[in-house]
């Protein structure tokens, strides 16, 4: 990305991203980010869902993955329940 532009951390933590840079990446209002810090760096990865077809894909390959492993539907539901409980 050849965009550079400065910006500053407000008193509430927050951070303008300038609006080149919005631009040249097509950040629109809403977008998620994952946050990591490394030395005197900060690095924001864009978070994006994948596409229908892709999570359908997903969900097939875990679904025979779990078929494989002898689970069944009352294995994964009581799994979910006991996770949520430790919260």
């Amino acid at each position: 990305m050849s965009t550079v532009a400065t910006t500053k951390l407000s008193s509430k933590g927050q951070v303008v991203i300038p609006e080149d840079v919005r631009k040249a990446l097509g950040l629109e209002p809403g977008a998620q980010f994952v946050v990591m810090g490394e030395g005197d760096m900060v690095i924001l990865k864009r978070i994006e869902a994948p596409d229908r077809s892709e999570f359908r894909a997903l969900a097939k390959k875990v679904r025979a993955q779990a078929r494989r492993a002898g689970m069944k539907r009352s294995d994964v539901t009581k799994a979910v329940r006991s996770a949520r409980r430790r919260g």
